[in-house]
């Protein structure tokens, strides 16, 4: 099995869990994330199978996008519904502008703390085992963005929104800071992550689905080219062939149609074997392809 499976992850299970269950089910040992998503929250997480595996670096840094739900009142230890509520519970409840001028501040590129509870090494450590161990965690700022950021509904004590934000971005760090800027307390009620680059929730299969299909779930496999097909491709000669697959640069007389096209330098293209099958990812240098990851062929 070589390829990008969608799953549709229910609430409950981690990223693991769900590597792990599919393991046992499809007998593929080579299964891997791209990006966890964190327990209770649910909808898309793409797996890569078998050569595909080496690619997951592809895609792990690709914007996500969510639609979540907050809730007012009061903060909790993990930043979520699962944490213990911290401070006082606060009644009052933030007037619509009040939000609208908060959301203003997380439009954009900014700096970002990550929950304490969350996969961040600290000096070795995860932060999530240090705070469990009720040690004091001290996170460095990110620096994330959020490239778009929309209200879909709001309620008493609710505010749900839609947003895409870059890679390493916590969805759960964005609703505390927004109760801390409002002042009324606030924590991630409800996640479900629906695109992540260019992979969407309506591809995905759910897990009960994917496990129930076991090794027949290699037929919903995208080819590791199709889940690439954002980059340009180009087919080798048998010559090609022999150097990318030994992790050597190809020039155009390698290439069917002896044609490299114009990249800009460190550009990735995607290498097809004459079958049309990925062989590698390479960047454009010099004017030649060096692989920087290569698959192989059958």
């Amino acid at each position: 099995m070589d390829g990008v499976l969608l799953i549709d992850k229910p609430s409950g299970p981690t990223s693991h869990d769900v590597v792990a269950r599919l393991r046992r089910t499809t007998g593929e040992r080579g299964i891997g994330h791209t990006g966890t998503l964190d327990p209770h929250a649910t909808g898309l997480l793409p797996l890569v199978l078998g050569r595909a595996t080496r690619l997951a670096s592809f895609f792990s840094g690709s914007d996500k996008t969510y639609e979540a739900t907050i809730r007012w009142g009061f903060a909790t230890d993990t930043d979520d519904a699962a944490g213990v509520p911290r401070g006082v519970a606060i009644s009052a409840r933030p007037m619509h502008d009040e939000v609208d001028a908060a959301l203003e501040a997380f439009r954009g590129t900014f700096a970002q703390i990550p929950p304490q509870h969350s996969a961040k090494k600290v000096r070795g450590a995860k932060a999530y085992d240090l705070a469990r161990g009720g040690q004091a965690v001290d996170l460095a700022p990110v620096i994330v963005t959020i490239h778009s950021l929309e209200v879909l509904q709001r309620s008493d004590d609710l505010l749900a929104i839609r947003l895409r934000a870059s890679a390493g971005f916590y969805v759960r760090a964005l609703a505390r800071d927004l109760g801390e800027r409002i002042g009324c307390g606030a924590h991630l009620a409800a996640l479900r992550r629906t695109a992540s680059g260019r992979f969407t929730i309506a591809e995905a299969v759910t897990l009960a689905d994917a496990e129930r299909e076991g090794p027949g779930i290699a037929a919903r496999l995208l080819s590791p080219s199709e889940a690439l097909s954002s980059l340009p491709a180009v087919s080798v000669t048998d010559l090609g062939l022999k150097r990318a697959s030994h992790g050597n640069s190809v020039g155009p007389e390698h290439l069917q149609g002896a044609c490299i096209p114009v990249l800009a330098g460190g550009q990735r293209v995607r290498i097809l074997d004459p079958g049309g099958v990925l062989l590698a990812v390479a960047e454009s240098r010099g004017g030649a392809l060096h692989p920087v990851v290569v698959l192989g062929y059958n």
